[in-house]
């Protein structure tokens, strides 16, 4: 019997072992299979330029994301590639692990593979993410150092194991050296410290590490001639302040479109997602509010940040979201739906036929021919960016856009110069 036992075990832990690779290895290839042909517009050829050059940012300012530079120079240097490869690459292999790390979570919150690996799916998939995912951007990368902090919050509440307690604010603290928004999951880690107030010891060392994280981003800055709240300011942009300014109606449409963002990304899933939230609420109140006030913090903010990207500030929000859908799908009471499994493998051609739709209005058409600098609608309704229009030959053939995109062009000018000096020709560098 107690060998029938281990070997259960054994099974149960390969196949999960084997599902997290297949699943990496499977989004890996999606992802490189969309990922852009020429530097897109918006960040993305800022990085590749602070890449390109090479040197490592020494300073953690609101917009520098000194982990992610950093972490692709380190990737450059090593795998001998250039900058574009080397943003390239740690952006799918983060979405691929992030992907992977939602069939685990959800698989030691629920004990069970399909609902686990449809999760992974559905997020896998969802626009924000998928978008996210195929362009030179900090947000994969952040996704994946968030996915570890949630799975340590839920074997934490799971397992008798107090090492998780102490991962959380070693991990929490290293992403906010990531990206700053990280901030917004403080509440929620001090209410989960605070549901394990008993254990004194591993408490107060996860709180330490995570303080000592936090209070070195504003000493590294201060130590270097940088005002104290540069970790979290900027005197490019008043962001914070001009969300504080908006109109009641400006903040209601700004409600409505966050669930339109919602419903984009995850579509017929969020019905799961609701019962998987209603339903941790009944078995699990401890940690139901853990995720209920950093949603709160995270949708919150996001939904009425006065920047025209705000849609990739939810993406923490999503992951919550992905892994109560997976909590949804598990649940007996709901077996007659789970025949809406199969669904998750045709989220992509949502968003096609979303487009295609689109296209056809007089009011889609006119966005399209407004946008068509950049791709048209393609570029905001698909989330593969495969044959996309990129910055540099935009900024190289002089054409103009239908916004100011100056920003933009002044990095693409300063990366073409140092192509240029390493030898590269017009018609070269017009396809990177």
């Amino acid at each position: 019997m107690e060998k029938r036992a281990q070997m259960s075990l054994f099974l149960k832990t390969n196949t999960k072992r084997s599902l997290f690779v297949l699943i990496f290895l499977s989004f890996s290839t999606i992802y490189y299979w969309g990922s852009f042909s020429k530097i897109p517009f918006g960040d993305c050829v800022g990085f590749v330029f602070l890449v390109e050059k090479g040197e490592y940012i020494t300073t953690a300012t609101l917009n520098s994301h000194l982990l992610y530079v950093n972490t692709s120079i380190l990737l450059k240097s090593i795998l001998n590639i250039n900058a574009i490869e080397a943003n390239r690459l740690l952006v799918i292999l983060s979405a691929a692990i992030t992907v992977s790390l939602i069939y685990i979570t959800v698989h030691d919150l629920t004990k069970k593979n399909t609902p686990s690996i449809v999760a992974a799916i559905v997020f896998g998939f969802s626009f924000t993410f998928w978008k996210n995912a195929e362009i030179v951007e900090v947000y994969t990368y952040n996704t994946a150092w968030i996915s570890l902090f949630f799975l340590c919050i839920i074997k934490s509440f799971l397992t008798p194991h107090k090492k998780y307690l102490i991962s959380a604010g070693i991990l929490l603290g290293i992403s906010v050296w990531l990206h700053i928004g990280n901030i917004l999951l403080i509440p929620a880690f001090l209410l989960f410290l605070y549901c394990f107030r008993s254990e004194k010891k591993e408490i107060c060392y996860s709180l330490l590490f995570f303080l000592i994280f936090f209070a070195l981003l504003f000493i590294v800055n201060y130590s270097q001639g940088l005002p104290l709240q540069s970790p979290i300011s900027s005197d490019k942009a008043s962001w914070v302040e001009d969300s504080l300014k908006k109109s009641f109606s400006q903040y209601i449409q700004d409600f409505i479109k966050s669930l339109a963002y919602l419903l984009y990304n995850f579509s017929i899933f969020i019905f799961f997602g609701i019962i998987g939230i209603i339903t941790l609420y009944k078995v699990n109140v401890k940690m139901f509010y853990t995720f209920f006030v950093a949603s709160v913090c995270i949708y919150g903010f996001s939904a009425f940040y006065a920047v025209t990207d705000n849609y990739v500030f939810f993406l923490p929000f999503n992951i919550i979201f992905a892994l109560s859908i997976g909590y949804g799908l598990s649940l007996n009471k709901y077996s007659f739906l789970k025949k809406a499994y199969w669904l998750s493998f045709l989220i992509p051609f949502l968003y096609y036929f979303t487009l295609q739709l689109v296209l056809i209005t007089p009011q889609g058409k006119d966005f399209n021919d407004l946008k068509a600098y950049k791709g048209g609608l393609k570029y905001y309704l698909v989330p593969w960016m495969n044959k996309n229009v990129g910055i540099l030959e935009f900024t190289i053939d002089k054409k103009t856009a239908s916004e100011d995109i100056s920003w933009m062009t002044a990095s693409a000018e300063e990366y073409i110069s140092i192509l240029k000096e390493k030898g590269y020709t017009t018609e070269q560098i017009k396809n990177f």
